[in-house]
């Protein structure tokens, strides 16, 4: 595993917060080691007999494994070559390209160490989704629901992780109606590729809970829906090109520049090509 530390921003730390929490510590599931992430290493070392210095090298990765071993194994349902060689195939696209994507698109894995698929609720996208049924959203609006339904988009109320699910189950239980349970689904986002459900009929699936259903199996269909997404929205022409800036554009949105999304496409596809 790689070494990381406070200040890292890898997938290898969001996996990191992932096992942390497992063994009930309090830390925010992203992919940045900040300060909770550091504080509970620290407590973490001190209590297995490690070296206290907030590095996750070899014998710290080590004894989390081991400590969190009990977790669930997802290897039967990650990405494999075939997956990509279809893909690239289906499409009439580059291997190079289509691992280029992967790489730089995906967000590291597609599934929680409990064998759900990685989700993001939003919900300013709940609200609408609602508004869309000719269900107000107001009517359900109050001081327990605050970190599920809002008009206007934050960043405050993620929590990653397990706990999105928290999230996602309590927007689905404000009511038995089943127009509420589809616009929650619908308002997150899932998998590998983090597609936003509402999303799913428009890109080809019968339902939403289809497309939950195929988020729920493995990599392979995630990777499946990208695709789908990609079609629809006319993106395949643009990687047929090469056109790494107007695939960021329209992916990725303005923020692709501060991101340099094009460049690092253009960097892996050189890799692999």
């Amino acid at each position: 595993m790689t070494t990381i530390k406070s200040g890292t921003r890898s997938p290898e730390v969001y996996y990191l917060n992932e096992l942390l929490s497992k063994l009930n510590y309090s830390v925010l599931v992203t992919d940045y080691f900040g300060t909770e992430t550091d504080k509970a290493i620290k407590d973490f070392q001190l209590n297995n007999n490690l070296v206290v210095d907030g590095v996750v090298g070899l014998k710290t990765w080590s004894a989390l494994l081991e400590k969190g071993k009990n977790g669930f194994s997802v290897n039967n349902k990650l990405l494999s070559e075939k997956d990509l060689i279809d893909f690239s195939n289906q499409f009439n696209l580059e291997l190079a390209v289509v691992k280029a994507v992967n790489e730089v698109e995906s967000n590291g894995k597609g599934f929680l160490i409990d064998g759900r698929p990685k989700i993001l609720f939003e919900g300013h996208i709940f609200w609408n989704q609602l508004e869309k049924r000719n269900i107000n959203p107001r009517l359900y609006v109050n001081a327990n629901t605050q970190d599920i339904l809002f008009e206007n988009y934050t960043k405050k109320y993620y929590v990653g992780g397990t706990a999105e699910y928290t999230r996602l189950e309590k927007a689905i239980n404000l009511s038995q109606d089943k127009k509420i349970a589809d616009a929650a689904n619908c308002a997150a986002s899932w998998g590998l590729f983090q597609i936003m459900g509402f999303n799913a009929v428009s890109i080809g699936y019968n339902s939403i809970d289809e497309y939950v259903e195929k988020m729920n199996e493995n990599e392979g269909e995630h990777l499946k829906a990208f695709g789908l997404f990609l079609e629809k929205n006319n993106l395949i022409g643009l990687l047929r090109n090469k056109n790494w800036a107007s695939f960021a554009l329209k992916y990725n949105g303005p923020a692709y520049k501060t991101n340099k999304y094009d460049e690092k496409l253009a960097r892996a596809y050189a890799k692999y090509a």
